[in-house]
């Protein structure tokens, strides 16, 4: 491979000279679509193709019950089901658009090892198996066309291990033949039911240069080919043996991005890349406060998959509407999740989901687009706690949560449950306000101040079902 030349160098001090993106910390809200075939057999969740070579698992009696014997029927053999007769790119794309996404980012390759787009690294893709459609590349068009960011995410790195249950039993991961899709399958010395045990950065075996330098030229090849403004790595890069090439890739991108003449960034998770240098991302969780760099929450409709399932235990879209605003007022975007069937089609449940999100936006995203952090992210009884995983722990908002977001003098304050009477907004007991508003509304909004706070009154037909916003004009 050879990398880009440009002002970045692969060294964290060269590395260290990346502003992250004005559009970037503009958008606020992007699309994330986990597709691939681990869809058709649609049980349990995205990580099928490994937990059915896991004789423990619930998924390996269900594969055998379902499909049969690991060596007559493997992953391998869900490929072809994947037909995608049924995608329409720019259906999709209008489909986000109306959701108030801003960017866009399909899983360019999970775990599982099957590219979803046309890769000249591998046979084992969807341009020339399954859909023998360029999936990311349709995507890319479609996406652009509505004047969105085209983003994508690479799972590449967790491969080393993913397929390894397949070699404790005669399985079709055995059979050379399928290397290319299930290959290196190496034996971890972790418990990979220990998440902690996940996050050690010397698992042992290290994955090997040969492995390595596969996915750096991966990686690049996607840049290369459908330059997308955001790369996303899933959380095993932060293995020690992969710092060399998170700097090499990271100098290719960014030096790439200057060529073009685009804002790019890539997503980390945990210590992979050091602050300032990639905006970090936390997988279903939040934060407790504002943070000084721009992050961002990946997170999805579905409180137990990612990809397409029979049983998914949706969110509301209103929990996500508040979790969206609560996000932005600390500093960060949302990555909203959604996952298609194997035909193409996203869920009716999924679709109504996003539009009812898009009509929020357009009535509220005043105060989510283009804002920046207030000096606080707001005030309330209700407790987010941070960290990942934990983006279904927290208790109902109440309307005494508040949280703020600003855009020159103005401030808005968000009430994350709807309001009885009056809002109180006990950190405005001494501003200087010269003006408010709901958004939405075309009501005179009236105010009062005292100790207590900033008292506003509520319109008399409210402007949203969910979460309701003030545009507060700040004097001098």
């Amino acid at each position: 491979m050879t990398a880009a030349a440009g002002k970045y160098e692969p060294t964290w001090e060269s590395l260290s000279q990346y502003e992250i993106p004005e559009w970037y910390m503009d958008a606020k809200f992007g699309i994330f679509i986990h597709w691939g075939p681990y869809c058709v057999p649609a049980f349990g969740n995205e990580w099928y193709p490994r937990r059915m070579y896991l004789r423990d698992d619930p998924a390996f009696e269900h594969h055998r019950t379902t499909w049969g014997e690991h060596t007559d029927f493997g992953y391998k053999d869900f490929i072809p089901m994947l037909t995608a007769e049924k995608f329409d790119a720019a259906e999709w794309a209008q489909l986000f658009k109306d959701a108030g996404a801003r960017f866009v980012m399909p899983v360019a390759e999970h775990h599982d090892g099957f590219p979803m787009y046309d890769s000249a690294l591998t046979d084992w893709c969807a341009a020339k198996m399954g859909p023998k459609r360029d999936i990311c590349g349709e995507l890319a068009a479609a996406v652009r066309a509505q004047d969105m960011v085209f983003a994508v995410s690479s799972h590449r790195a967790e491969h080393w291990w993913f397929f390894d249950g397949g070699r404790g039993f005669p399985s079709d991961v055995l059979d050379p033949a399928n290397d290319g899709l299930y290959g290196p399958a190496v034996e971890a010395s972790k418990d990979k039911s220990d998440r902690a045990a996940w996050k050690q950065k010397d698992w042992q075996p290290r994955p090997d240069a040969k492995f390595l330098e596969d996915w750096l030229a991966r990686c690049c090849e996607l840049v290369d080919k459908y330059q997308p403004q955001v790369v996303w790595f899933d959380w095993w890069i932060e293995q020690v043996v992969f710092e060399p090439y998170l700097q090499r890739f990271a100098a290719h991108y960014y030096n790439r991005g200057e060529e073009w003449g685009v804002g790019v960034a890539i997503n980390h998770k945990y210590d992979s890349y050091p602050d300032g240098v990639a905006v970090f991302d936390i997988e279903r969780g939040q934060l407790s406060d504002v943070r000084k760099f721009f992050w961002q929450n990946d997170t999805s409709v579905s409180k137990n998959s990612w990809g397409y399932i029979d049983n998914h235990d949706y969110k509301t879209a209103a929990d996500i509407i508040a979790d969206l605003v609560d996000i932005v007022s600390k500093n960060g975007a949302l990555l909203l999740n959604v996952g298609p069937r194997a035909d193409g089609t996203i869920p009716e449940i999924e679709q109504d989901m996003l539009r009812e999100i898009g009509r929020w936006l357009a009535v509220n995203g005043e105060g989510i687009y283009e804002t920046r952090p207030w000096h606080i992210f707001g005030e309330g009884p209700t407790q987010v706690p941070e960290g990942a995983f934990t983006d279904t722990a927290r208790e109902a908002f109440t309307p005494a949560d508040i949280r703020f977001t600003r855009k020159c003098n103005t401030l808005y304050a968000f009430l994350l449950a709807q309001p009885q009477g009056e809002a109180l907004i006990t950190s405005l007991a001494d501003a200087n306000v010269a003006s408010a508003r709901m958004l939405g509304s075309d009501e005179a909004i009236t105010w009062s101040q005292d100790s207590s706070g900033l008292r506003l009154s509520v319109p008399s037909e409210m402007p949203s079902p969910h979460v309701c916003a003030y545009a507060i004009e700040l004097g001098g």
